[in-house]
């Protein structure tokens, strides 16, 4: 028999592949821009360069495959195929929260994936509200060292712990708590939302601390408040979770007020992405890299091949944008200054 937060993380898993959990009201902002096109790009679309770094991390493209699941067997089996297609496209993978292997060990062969994914980054993740709830540096140092990760995510989901049946809302005190991790784990410190945004001002105050980087995982995207209304076993977080379930910054206004703020910090977009032209607009707004998710979820769901072919379509889009704006690497997008607002 499951263990209630395996339970959850198999409700959680086939919503997301199968349940109408988009933000309908918000979207990511991306939609408010275009790419100036250029007639004549001087470029061999052969020679385009898609690698970059991130953390001092070697990517051969700028895509992650953002933190999704683990814990239940089918999440083990999606666990690899994103593992074994991230390796094959030389991109960073992360996780889903890492909690449950805390509490449940036997789960441990499904975030087993380093043997899939031998040289790429990978990312650990906890919910940060966990520091609150008897987790501290040696069981993130376990998650870490169990995972063989080169970084450590811990998301920020108050709402989602607000409207969650049982969720942990104690979220007092979490700064102090971020800050010794920075300074005590040996690798680098990241922290994303979950589809609600970070402002600049909280941005701000994280990197103040130590966090090396931050996920925006903006609004536009999945609704973690949906998804709890979803599985809500009563009404009244039935009903808080969809009076919520448009709740947010998007990812177009959190990356543009953060970049502002703190133009030498790396950025992670991610939130509502779906393409390759919204890889490549995030990356003109000041992103360093593009984090996917549900998406590809679903690809993986389907089969290791339709991930496959989902990736190689996103690559193949950002390609053609950089391409079409005279850009040779993903850098120059945000150089060139070729997106314009309408």
């Amino acid at each position: 028999m499951s263990s209630p937060i395996e339970q959850r993380k198999a409700e959680h898993l086939e919503l997301c592949i199968q349940g109408d959990v988009d933000n309908k009201e918000i979207t990511t902002g991306f939609e408010k821009y275009r790419f100036r096109h250029c007639a004549l790009p001087e470029l061999d679309f052969a020679e385009i360069d898609l690698g970059v770094e991130f953390l001092g991390w070697p990517l051969a493209a700028p895509l992650l495959i953002s933190s999704m699941t683990g814990g239940t067997p089918q999440a083990g089996e999606i666990n690899r195929r994103l593992a074994r297609v991230a390796q094959q496209k030389g991109i960073a993978m992360g996780v889903g929260s890492q909690r449950v292997l805390l509490e449940h060990p036997e789960v441990m062969p499904t975030f087993a994936i380093r043997q899939e994914a031998p040289t790429i980054p990978l990312l650990a993740n906890l919910g940060a509200v966990q520091l609150n709830y008897g987790c501290g540096i040696s069981e993130c140092q376990k998650i870490i060292d169990l995972l063989e990760a080169n970084a450590l995510i811990l998301h920020l989901n108050p709402l989602q712990e607000a409207v969650q049946t049982g969720g942990d809302r104690n979220f007092k005190g979490l700064l102090s708590k971020i800050a010794v991790l920075c300074r005590a784990l040996p690798v680098p410190v990241i922290v994303k939302e979950v589809g609600n945004g970070i402002s600049a001002d909280v941005a701000k105050q994280l990197v103040d601390v130590g966090v090396a980087a931050i996920d925006v995982a903006g609004a536009g995207g999945t609704s973690w408040a949906k998804v709890e209304a979803a599985r809500a076993q009563d009404a009244r977080q039935q009903y808080l979770g969809q009076a919520f379930a448009e709740w947010g910054i998007s990812t177009a206004e959190c990356l543009e007020q953060i970049h502002t703020a703190l133009p030498n910090t790396p950025l992670i977009a991610s939130g509502g992405l779906k393409n390759g032209i919204d890889v490549a607009k995030a990356l003109a707004l000041g992103a360093a890299i593009a984090g996917l998710a549900r998406p590809l979820l679903q690809a993986a769901h389907q089969s290791e091949e339709a991930l496959t072919q989902y990736i190689d379509l996103i690559l193949e889009e950002l390609k053609t944008v950089l391409f079409c704006t005279g850009s040779a690497t993903p850098q120059h997008l945000f150089q060139h200054r070729s997106l314009e607002r309408l």
